[in-house]
This record gives structure tokens, sequence and C-alpha cells, in this order.
């Protein structure tokens, strides 16, 4: 697939619930439009490898059993966003998941004279969500996602990405699991959603869908958001 042209650097928030295709489409706007999808726990992992101070300072914390505080994780993305394929723009995965973080997110975009274009709500039915959820698995090898219904390879135990035969499932992917996960999303992600639709960046895209159809309203959306 061509990729688009962006005229300004872009950034992109996805929220959804576990299941809802986050990183699917991500994937697919990556592509489409040379973005980079960043993750928080990505972000960690790389920074703490790297040995940054920022990441020093996570794995310090890590190691302790207390959660990276929201200044840490500001600073290794400010790092991260520094970096040249950051140029066209980024997609955020996992992160801001309060008001807090989406305010301190605001202030270092604000440091690099860049916004927020889009904060996209990944729309769900929660019933239809838990065996959406509960079929999934992906290639151990190059983490390409799959479902037991939606999405199988082409080649039964095969990825079509990278040839690999190992695929994994989610020990939390069950019911009863899921169910829970989505209550304390809805919970968490509520006030999360008010403030961006306060602030005139919020779109809602029903992510019950066909994966391809949601990924054209995807990129409609951005090709708007970034004119």
């Amino acid at each position: 697939m061509e990729t688009a042209v962006i005229t300004r650097p872009a950034v992109l928030i996805l929220l959804g619930p576990p299941g809802a295709g986050k990183g699917t489409q991500a994937r697919k706007l990556e592509q489409r439009f040379g973005l980079v999808q960043l993750s928080t726990g990505d972000l960690l992992r790389a920074a703490v490898a790297a040995g940054t101070p920022s990441g020093l300072a996570a794995k310090a914390v890590m190691q302790s059993g207390e959660l990276v505080s929201d200044e840490i994780v500001i600073g290794i993305l400010r790092d991260r966003l520094a970096e040249p394929d950051c140029a066209k723009g980024v997609i955020l995965d996992g992160f801001p998941r309060t008001t807090v973080q989406a305010e301190a997110l605001d202030r270092l975009l604000e440091e690099t004279g860049q916004r927020i274009n889009a904060a996209v709500s990944l729309e769900v039915d929660d019933a239809a969500m838990v065996a959406r959820v509960a079929g999934r698995y992906t290639c151990s090898n190059c983490g390409e996602g799959y479902h037991d219904q939606f999405k199988q390879p082409r080649v039964a135990g095969t990825c079509d990405s990278c040839g690999s035969t190992e695929m994994s499932r989610r020990a939390d992917d069950n019911a009863e699991t899921v169910g829970s996960r989505l209550a304390a999303y809805h919970a968490q992600t509520a006030p999360l959603i008010s403030y961006y639709d306060g602030k005139n960046v919020l779109s809602r895209i029903d992510a019950m869908g066909e994966i391809n159809q949601i990924a054209s309203a995807l990129i409609t959306l951005v090709k708007s958001a970034t004119a």
C-alpha cells in the first residue's frame, strides 16, 4: 500500500479496551502514513535496554516492585519523540490512561510545538468483546495477531507475515478475566474520553465491524485531522 503524505508531524491517540483492535489498526496506520506506534510497555522496555537516564530510573523503580511514575514515562516519551523515525508522527497506544497523564502529555507536546491531532475511541459491545478476546492468539515471532473466528492465517498454524509456526495465547484471555478488564477500562477511561471531547479532538469509531472497514474510517479521520 502506498504511503500517504502527512504535511506535519501527527500525534494520534488510540483509546479502546483489550481486544478492540488497537494494535491491528495501529499497524495499518503505520504502513499507510509512515507513523510510529508507541506503547507504554514497549517504550519502557526499550529505554531500560538502552540504558538511558530515564530508562535506568524506570528500571530501579520496577526492580523495587513499584509503579513507574508519570514523570519517568513522560521523560522516556520525550526522548523517543526526538528520534528521527518519529518525524512524521506517532500513534500512542496505552498512554495516557488518566487525565493527569493527558495534561502532562499536553505540556510535553507544547514544548515541542506539537499537539494532539485526534484521540480516537474504538467503541465496542462488551458482550461481543468477551468472545472476540477469548479467541485471539498471536505469532510468537513477529507479534502478528490472529483469531479463531475472525482472522485465521492463510495456512493453518503458519504466520502470514513471517512464516513462523510458533503461536501463543495469553493466559488471561478468558471470559471472566476479560469481563473484569472491560469494566476497569470503562471506569478508568471515561474521564479521559470526556477530557479529549472537551478539547474537540475526540472521534468515535465503531470497532465491532470488519477490520478493513474500521481501517478505512481511521484513514479518513487521519487525513482530515492532519490536513
